[in-house]
């Protein structure tokens, strides 16, 4: 969006210290608010962020939020173009009320890694699913103590609030491919023995063409009598699977949140993402 520099010797040196500045200043801040957004490691190399304050976490959600409720209405600009970044992922404030803000731990790390395909249909890593070389993966947590191989999974699944896996696509429609495979091997656990637990049906958010989200609901074995989920109960919690324009994501929330609240949460992460 900014255009070419101006004409003339001197307008350059002050577009440079301006620049200088600029940096200076982004420092400053970072070491304030303990928070930095970092590119990804050089080809797709596992990297570990570490853990965000939730103060800076609920500061940048605050700024994000469209609504009260967290949910942008359906007048939302087209799918976001670019590079994902950790700003493109859920902050801790999406799951206010049900669960304290102050609680939730973040961990970011990008790589490759297991995501949220169920042992319904066999785990696989994003690269073996989709071929790409790495994504961002977020965990949210209320415990510190996190697995030392993937630091974004709790070490007592009990603690694991919600994680999420992102990424951008070379193109649009090739990020629409990626998100149909993706919603395609989730929707695969509708359908299960029972007294096994399986996901619900399916539910569509759209804010434009290109910005949509598909989540179902997760209910444990006891409410599967019939090998399908129950129409008449509330899930605990579920999975969505996330488009905007090139970006494309899953989202796992393991706090038990029943239809409003997950519709709620569902639409923060579509519009950040």
């Amino acid at each position: 969006m900014n255009g070419a520099p101006p004409a003339g010797d001197g307008h350059a040196v002050v577009r440079t210290r301006s620049a200088v500045a600029a940096l200076v200043a982004a420092a400053v801040l970072g070491l304030a608010t303990g928070r930095f957004v970092l590119p990804p490691p050089p080809g797709g190399v596992d990297g570990v962020d570490g853990s965000v304050p939730a103060s800076a976490s609920a500061s940048a959600s605050a700024s994000a939020a469209a609504s009260p409720t967290g949910a942008p209405d359906a007048s939302a600009t087209p799918g976001a173009p670019g590079p994902v970044t950790t700003e493109n992922l859920l902050e801790p404030t999406a799951f206010r009320p049900e669960v304290p803000v102050g609680r939730i731990h973040v961990t970011d790390r990008y790589g490759d890694g297991f995501y949220a395909n169920s042992a319904c249909t066999g785990e696989k890593t994003l690269t073996q699913t989709l071929g790409v070389p790495g994504a961002h993966f977020r965990g949210l947590t209320t415990s510190l103590r996190t697995d030392p191989d993937d630091p974004t999974w709790a070490t007592d699944k009990v603690d694991q609030v919600a994680r999420e896996v992102a990424a951008e696509a070379p193109s649009p429609s090739l990020a629409q491919d990626y998100a149909e495979r993706l919603l395609q091997e989730q929707v695969t656990c509708q359908k299960q023995p029972p007294g096994h637990w399986v996901y619900g049906r399916t539910t569509t958010v759209r804010f434009a063409p290109d910005v949509t989200a598909s989540w179902m609901g997760t209910y444990e074995g006891l409410l599967n009598t019939t090998g399908r989920a129950p129409e008449v109960e509330e899930p605990c919690g579920g999975v969505a699977v996330l488009r905007s324009g090139s970006h494309y994501g899953v989202l796992e929330v393991h706090t038990c949140l029943g239809t409003a609240a997950m519709d709620r949460v569902v639409r923060t992460a579509l519009s950040r993402l």
